[in-house]
C-alpha cells in the first residue's frame, strides 16, 4: 500500500527544532505526534465492540514481546509513537484476536472450540486519518515549537 503526500515547510521546522535543546526538541515531537495520533485511537475505541471501553491508546512504549513485530526504527534521535491496545494486567491483550480474528480452534481430542471473525478497528481508523496526518503534524509541530519558545522566553525573563 502506498500513499502520496506532499509536505511543505519541513526545512523550517527542522531549523526551529535544531535551535532547541535535543531533549526539548524530542519532547516537542512526542507531544505533536501524540496529539495527531489521538483521533486514530479515539475512532478505534469507538469501533471496539465494548465501545465505552478505552482500549486503544497512543504511547511511545510497547511491550518487549511486541518489539519483534514492530517495524519501528531504533535510536536516540528517533521518535516512535504507537497506537494500540496495551497488554498486561491493566491492558487488553486479546484486542489483536478481535481485530484480526482467529481460525478454527480444536482441543487435543478434536473437539471444536469455535473461531472468531475479524472485526477491524485500527485499520479503518488509520485509513480515515492517514491522508491528513502529515499536514496536521506540521501544524502541531509549529504550535508546540511556539509554545516551547514562549515558555523558554518566560523562564529567561524571570532569570
Amino acid at each position: 500500500m502506498s500513499v502520496n503526500m506532499k509536505f511543505e515547510g519541513g526545512r523550517d521546522i527542522e531549523k526551529a527544532l535544531a535551535e532547541l535543546a535535543a531533549g526539548t526538541a524530542k519532547g516537542v515531537g512526542r507531544r505533536a505526534l501524540k496529539k495527531e495520533l489521538q483521533p486514530v485511537a479515539s475512532l478505534a475505541n469507538a469501533l471496539w465492540p465494548g465501545s465505552d471501553d478505552k482500549v486503544f491508546r497512543v504511547t511511545s512504549r510497547i511491550a518487549g514481546g511486541q518489539r519483534g513485530d514492530s517495524h519501528a526504527r531504533r535510536g536516540r534521535s528517533v521518535i516512535n509513537m504507537f497506537v494500540g491496545a496495551p497488554g498486561g494486567a491493566n491492558g487488553t491483550p486479546e484486542a489483536h484476536l478481535i481485530e484480526f480474528g482467529t481460525g478454527p480452534r480444536y482441543t487435543k481430542n478434536g473437539s471444536f472450540r469455535g473461531s472468531v471473525a475479524p472485526q477491524p478497528m485500527l485499520q479503518p481508523a488509520w485509513d480515515a486519518y492517514k491522508g491528513q496526518m502529515l499536514d496536521g503534524l506540521g501544524e502541531r509541530l509549529w504550535d508546540e515549537i511556539q509554545k516551547t519558545q514562549a515558555r523558554a522566553a518566560k523562564k529567561a525573563a524571570k532569570g
